[in-house]
């Protein structure tokens, strides 16, 4: 099977390109510009913007699946005041993401698979007055929609991810190996509420098989555990050899601020995912992948 993964040079769609590699399937990564990651390198590239390029041109022609990993969060938005996240979002999400798939299914792409976000599942009360939650639940529903005979689309919606590529640096998970080794003069605390966590190699065994038999028109809410913010935290700081018993407090916090949590400031989300035995994905994967993280980043 020939698979094109877009946004394959970031964590989430490199680590599913190169599990999918591993198991035989020829892999080619689309991206703006080249992957920095050896691994990621090393594997075919096909240049593309999603967005802004015609992906009608012929360069989809050969790929019989797609896996799409590429849609905008609030790491894309400008915040230069340029665009309103209404009119970002509903750009690159909700025209350009179904465009694309509409430009595949032309091509004679079969099988596709949408990689989301949990948010429109589990903080459903956010559609229409959340921007960021709004746009991907309406991309979600649209990609879907496109489910034919010919042409098979489910989505995996996940929760918060956690992972590690050789030569591929994430800053935020740089950012918490500091702050829990003790390198930032920062307030130390835990913010309130919770949330799901999963790291991307769970992820990456979820889209092998959502490829292989995922059911078409479905939207799979992926997750691995549920922690307060105080105990995922506290993992981080145990890792780093510095252990922390966490104050609460509602004030913004530096490493996970309020305009990330998207369910509201405060709120927890905790949930028992779906399909876990259908998707054949590892669970209590996330202390193991923050001693990972914490060796990689050289915070102990």
């Amino acid at each position: 099977m020939n698979v094109l993964v877009v946004g394959g040079s970031g964590l989430i769609g490199g680590d599913a390109a190169l599990y999918l590699k591993s198991h035989a399937l020829n892999v080619t990564i689309m991206a703006r510009n080249k992957p920095t990651a050896p691994t990621l390198a090393a594997l075919p590239f096909l240049q593309g913007d999603y967005v802004n390029d015609d992906m009608g041109d012929g360069r989809l022609k050969g790929f019989d699946a797609i896996v799409f990993a590429a849609a905008a969060d609030i790491r894309q938005l400008p915040m230069d005041g340029s665009v309103t996240p209404d009119d970002f979002y509903r750009e690159v999400n909700d025209n350009a993401v179904p465009r694309f798939f509409a430009a595949a299914r032309e091509a004679g792409v079969r099988r596709a698979v949408y990689i989301g976000t949990f948010y429109p599942q589990v903080a459903a009360h956010r559609i229409g007055e959340c921007p960021y939650v709004t746009s991907r639940s309406n991309t979600d529903e649209a990609v879907r929609a496109m489910s034919s005979d010919n042409f098979t689309v489910c989505s995996l919606n996940l929760p918060f991810v956690m992972g590690h590529i050789p030569g591929l640096d994430i800053p935020h998970i740089g950012a918490l190996v500091a702050y829990a080794s003790g390198a930032f003069e920062l307030p130390v605390f835990a913010p309130k509420g919770g949330t799901n966590h999963i790291s991307s190699h769970s992820v990456a065994q979820a889209t092998l098989a959502a490829l292989d038999h995922g059911e078409s028109g479905r939207a799979y809410l992926l997750g691995d555990e549920n922690y307060s913010w105080k105990e995922y935290l506290e993992l981080w700081f145990d890792a780093a050899g510095n252990p922390q018993t966490l104050e609460v407090r509602e004030d913004d916090h530096p490493l996970l601020p309020n305009v990330i949590m998207f369910a509201g400031a405060g709120a927890t989300v905790s949930y028992e995912p779906e399909a876990v035995d259908e998707l054949g994905y590892d669970r209590h994967q996330i202390k193991a992948t923050i001693n990972t993280l914490i060796s990689a980043y050289g915070g102990k």
